[in-house]
């Protein structure tokens, strides 16, 4: 069991700090000129709606989104990070970065997840510092797709051409690999949570049926993450922008808990809990 939660007592929702200009949900708050006060702002209004974990994170990562240097991302992000620490002890704070430079930085003033959209296979160096640091981290599972996106107006970016054989026993695979190179690293067991990769490198059609059949990825032992808030296979599958996703995201969440997601990364943290704590009561009923 994790040393910072216990996740297989109830349902844990992580909160979203978007750090960035161009978030594909419309929540970036970079583009405001106080954006570090808007996020404490944001992060004290996550964890008095019952967050227990606040992700912040300084790229976007929406299919065809441009990346960021360190440089530019440590300035987005530290500051902030540093704030949280100070004002809002006894959160459990994530830092969503590939970037061993970034973790290094994040980690050196407190931070304790390492949120790792490429499941430790983009810096070399990530793994160790990580390991360094006692800290724990999500192996998110993705590949390698930026030709194969197709962008539409109000409704975004999604992958157009991602082949798997079986996307299930590929998608588990490839999440053991990351597995291989945290525990070679010297990164504990109980350290380690897997993200199945709802919304990178995969259809539409490919999403849904992953969210279907999460319980497959359930069964290899990890503390499961699931990150499908406001995200385009649901634009896609309602004919919705971003900022109407709500309820379309919070049926995503609930079939999530149902096949075994044990966290959930969410834009809409207070109705998000309210349907956490419904579904897990049923769950918990007998």
């Amino acid at each position: 069991m994790s040393a910072l939660f216990d996740w297989r007592q109830q349902t844990i929702v992580m909160g979203i700090l978007n750090l960035t200009p161009d978030s594909f949900s419309g929540d970036g708050l970079l583009s405001q000129a106080d954006y570090q006060e808007k996020a404490l702002e944001q992060a004290e209004q996550f964890v008095h709606d019952g967050a227990l974990i606040l992700d912040i994170g300084g790229e976007s990562t929406r299919p065809g989104a441009q990346s960021v240097s360190a440089e530019d991302e440590l300035e987005r992000v530290l500051p902030v990070v540093t704030e949280l620490i100070s004002k809002l002890p006894g959160t459990i704070l994530s830092v969503d970065t590939y970037k061993a430079e970034v973790a290094e930085k994040v980690l050196q003033v407190g931070a304790q997840i390492i949120n790792d959209v490429w499941g430790l296979r983009a810096d070399p160096q990530m793994a160790s510092v990580i390991a360094r640091y006692s800290a724990h981290v999500v192996i998110m599972h993705n590949r390698e797709t930026r030709d194969n996106v197709e962008i539409q107006q109000n409704l975004g970016g999604h992958y157009t051409k991602t082949t798997y054989v079986d996307l299930i026993v590929e998608v588990s695979n490839e999440l053991l690999e990351g597995v291989k190179i945290a525990e070679s690293a010297g990164i504990p067991h109980d350290h380690i949570i897997l993200d199945p990769g709802i919304g990178f490198a995969k259809t539409v059609e490919q999403n849904l049926f992953l969210l279907n059949h999460l319980d497959e990825i359930a069964k290899l032992g990890y503390p499961l993450l699931l990150g499908v808030s406001r995200k385009s296979f649901i634009g896609y599958t309602l004919d919705l922008p971003p900022a109407e996703r709500l309820e379309g995201s919070l049926a995503a969440n609930a079939i999530g808990i149902l096949r075994g997601a044990n966290i959930l990364r969410v834009h809409d943290v207070k109705q998000t809990i309210r349907l956490a704590r419904m579904v897990d009561a049923v769950l918990k009923s007998g």
